[in-house]
């Protein structure tokens, strides 16, 4: 098992596959994009299906989500879901995508063994996506959503973030959007992850001021907590509301800043270029690419893998005085 000190074990393996984006959204990364990792230092995907491998079949993962940068931008991503689903025991398989391309490929990825995808929309507004993502592709991640559930890439989970004086009026309309088209929302607290190193605590908008404008229009009830597990999302009830399928709707929160859930964290990341990182918000990687390219056995690689997971800390200590953000922007590290 991928155990740490604290007594967490790591079942949940997101595995980013490039760190290349197609949009330039402004909490992640600047205008002009950014110096992308070379291609000799990427995994190949045999490398990326052995380590998968060994991840699954040594040591207990049973959820892989596959991430980026933006993941559909990976050639043989399709074969890549294969791999993984077809490992014995089977993984649960995810994509967090922002949906571009998702209208042509959701259905391939669903014949390779793909259970589901998260799709990033932070607006109904195509001027204000515009802003936002830098690009004009609003309608691309819409038609993307709608081929992944008719591919039967379900439950579509919506991640939207809350900009202050830029998206944080629509919170109410994208709920209603998502009810009437079956997506399971999460807001996301923005968190220090920019490029740009910009963010401010200050010009976040937290979870307590996104239920404060989905309550001004639903009546919300929280679901009952012993389910939540170690999901990101609390999850509420929208009481009156029911998606098309007849059951009862939803809206999560992921307060990863200001309700942090480290305590049940079962996370554990590997980078397009091979490093284990126990966090999002880590300043240590462990680097699992040059044993793997010297020849070392699954065993030895399964060996540091723990060694790597067993030094994970307590919490991301956001709130630590001396707190700094990591060196690699979110496009490098996978959501």
């Amino acid at each position: 098992m991928l155990a740490d000190s604290y007594g967490r074990v790591a079942t949940d393996l997101r595995v980013s596959l490039t760190d290349r984006c197609n949009l330039r959204c402004t909490y992640c990364m600047p205008p002009e994009g950014l110096e992308w990792l070379p291609k000799p230092e990427l995994l190949t995907d045999d490398e990326l299906l052995r380590l998968i491998g060994i991840g699954v079949t040594r040591l207990g993962i049973t959820e892989v989500r596959f991430t980026g940068g933006e993941p559909l931008l990976r050639r043989g991503l399709p074969a890549i879901v294969a791999g993984a689903a077809s490992l014995t025991p089977r993984p649960r398989t995810a994509l967090t995508t922002n949906g571009i391309g998702l209208a042509r490929m959701a259905p391939a990825l669903a014949e390779a063994g793909l259970d589901r995808v998260n799709v990033s929309l932070d607006t109904l507004r195509p001027e204000v996506f515009e802003t936002l993502a830098r690009r004009r592709r609003f309608d691309d991640v819409v038609e993307g959503m709608a081929a992944a559930a008719e591919a039967g890439l379900t439950p579509v989970k919506v991640n939207a973030v809350l900009m202050r004086g830029v998206n944080d009026g629509e919170a109410a309309d994208l709920l209603r959007y998502c009810i009437e088209h079956g997506y399971r929302l999460r807001f996301i607290e923005q968190m220090p992850l920019d490029a740009q190193h910009g963010w401010r605590r200050d010009d976040m908008v937290t979870a307590d001021e996104i239920l404060g404008r989905l309550e001004g229009a639903f009546d919300l009830a929280e679901a009952d907590p012993g389910t939540r597990g170690s999901a990101p999302a609390e999850l509420f009830r929208v009481l009156g509301h029911t998606f098309p399928d007849g059951t009862e709707a939803t809206v999560g929160v992921i307060g990863s800043v200001t309700r942090p859930f480290c305590g049940t964290c079962d996370r554990v990341r590997l980078t397009a270029d091979g490093q284990i990182r126990n966090c999002l918000f880590a300043r240590e990687e462990s680097d699992l690419r040059t044993p793997l390219r010297e020849g070392a056995t699954d065993a030895e690689i399964a060996e540091r893998w723990t060694a790597a997971v067993a030094r994970k800390f307590p919490g991301h200590g956001i709130d630590d005085p001396g707190f700094l953000q990591p060196a690699r922007p979110m496009s490098a590290i996978g959501g």
